[in-house]
């Protein structure tokens, strides 16, 4: 086995109804930036939630993150942060918006020129305004671990980068909110997780026994679970299942000690 080291300090909220909990979890003594996508929050119910839950906190909302989130419309939010004195971000929807927002989180706090040198550099930055995840699609892992990929149209790139000033304080997974979701993109973060798995799963072997059948634990219950989430949207524990799997398949524990090998991540 390979050395290594591991530490991941996110909080999971994990079940039906812990939406609410948002009240205790986000603080309540510094304004707060909303971050989402295109706006399906809205039609599935988890906006109206999430507003409920932060009735006693100020909040500013930034929607229109989109998939693959551009370098160019995190930087507006990270002039909004600046200039209204955010002290906190909520990330509400699939990967691209927490990916997204953990830029912004690290692009706020750059002092030195264009925040676009972090990635490039693939720099950890010094600091970044501390962020919480309300998880809508199970798929990238993004809200238990340090990654964020961004796309910049002026530069025609699409880099990753990680940092640990980005681990989200906490990320809410309740299974109930990806009901709504279409079938296309619950089968591609079925998809998604099972490729993250495979990817530190099928390399070499360095005799980790442990880590191996981890692996094969996740990728065995996201064949079994797969099916049945697809075939019935509100079956619960089948997108309760889906929804631990994804968050597995990339937060650190199955790559502890073991080779990874992302390049068909990298061909994206």
């Amino acid at each position: 086995m390979l050395n290594f080291t591991y530490q991941n300090p996110v909080k999971i909220v994990f079940g039906k109804g812990t939406i609410a909990q948002l009240k205790d979890l986000v603080p309540s003594d510094t304004k707060v930036l909303m971050t989402y996508g295109g706006g399906s929050i809205k039609a599935n119910g988890v906006y109206d939630q999430v507003k409920a839950a932060l009735a006693g906190h100020d909040v500013v909302e930034f929607g229109g993150i989109e998939p693959n989130p551009r370098y160019e419309t995190c930087m507006k939010a990270v002039e909004l942060v600046r200039s209204q004195g955010i002290g906190f971000l909520l990330a509400v929807g699939g990967g691209s918006v927490v990916d997204g927002t953990k830029f912004i989180a690290l692009a706020s706090r750059y002092e030195g020129g264009d925040p676009w040198e972090l990635v490039v550099k693939r720099s950890p930055g010094e600091a970044a305004v501390p962020l919480g995840v309300v998880l809508t699609l199970p798929a990238t892992g993004s809200e238990m671990n340090a990654i964020f990929v961004l796309s910049r149209d002026s530069t025609r790139q699409k880099l990753g980068d990680h940092s640990p000033h980005v681990m989200p304080k906490f990320s809410i997974l309740d299974p109930e909110a990806t009901f709504s979701l279409p079938p296309r993109q619950v089968a591609n973060g079925i998809v998604d997780a099972f490729i993250h798995v495979m990817e530190q799963y099928l390399t070499y072997d360095v005799d980790a026994p442990l880590q191996a059948r981890q692996a094969e634990a996740v990728l065995l219950t996201l064949i079994e679970q797969g099916p049945r989430t697809m075939a019935d949207a509100t079956d619960y524990d089948a997108r309760a299942n889906l929804m631990w799997c994804a968050t597995h398949g990339l937060n650190g524990l199955l790559g502890c000690g073991v080779p990874g090998d992302w390049s068909t991540h990298m061909i994206g």
